[in-house]
Parts: structure tokens; sequence; C-alpha cells
């Protein structure tokens, strides 16, 4: 755990890096849908679309996702006094809300594989919101750690 505690301030910022890389591609993805979902089914635009989400996600937000829990976690278990603080019951819990947007856009993007969207692209712009909102919470939290 010395070995850890050692390496503490690179372990945060590979997990900041992370988050912003995670982060960007939870922000792209949906607004790539917006596109998407205006785009005639098997249309050239809409083939296009389909390898640019799922590049994103396989490719960047995924991985960024993977890693970003990794650090955290690992974070986590050097300094296992973060969980008394209710600051930080509030934040894994908004983690967890953004783990589910995760879940959902990775569905929504193999319903577009498939040609089975049903959502009007006026869907994805409002659902294009929700990442940006639980990362300016989380990071109030993280920074300000109001209780």
């Amino acid at each position: 755990m010395d070995f850890l505690l050692q390496y503490y301030l690179w372990i945060k910022a590979l997990h900041v890096i992370s988050v912003i890389f995670w982060m960007a591609g939870m922000a792209y993805l949906p607004r790539l849908f917006v596109y998407h979902a205006e785009a005639e089914p098997g249309s050239d635009k809409s083939e296009t679309f389909k390898i640019m989400e799922r590049r994103l996600l396989r490719g960047i937000v995924n991985p960024a996702m993977i890693a970003s829990l990794f650090f955290g976690l690992l974070m986590l278990s050097i300094n296992p006094g973060l969980f008394s603080d209710g600051w930080m019951h509030a934040k894994l819990f908004l983690i967890l809300l953004m783990l589910v947007f995760h879940g959902l856009f990775a569905r929504w993007r193999k319903e577009f594989e498939r040609d089975e969207n049903r959502r009007p692209a006026r869907f994805y712009r409002i659902v294009n919101e929700a990442p940006p909102a639980l990362v300016i919470l989380i990071v109030l939290l993280a920074v300000a750690k109001p209780f």
C-alpha cells in the first residue's frame, strides 16, 4: 500500500485524464445520435454514423470509462476514509447514474446499427444534456466537498 500511496498523485492524474476522455465521448455520442436519427436508414450518411458511433464507443468511451473506474477505485482503496464523507456518497450515486447513461448509449448505438431506432432527434438532443449536467455536479462535489 505504501507503493500506491507514493504514486497517489499520478493515479489521480490518470483518473482525471480518463474521466475527461470518458465525458468527451459521453457528450459527443448522443450528438451523433441526433444527426443519425435525421438520416435515412440504409443511406450512406446513416452507414457513416454507424461507423463513427461504434468507433467512438469502443475506441474511446468504453476504455476511458474502464480506466476512470479503475483509477477511481484504486484511489478509494488507497484512501478508504473517503467512504465516510457524505459528498463521496453523492458522487458515487451520480457516477452510477452516468454508468446507466453509458449503458443506454451502448444499447441505442446497437439499435441504430440494426436500423431499429424509433426515437426522434429531439429525444437525443434532450438526453445529450444529461452527461454534462452530471459531470458538473460530480466535479463540484469532488472539488468543493460541501458535506
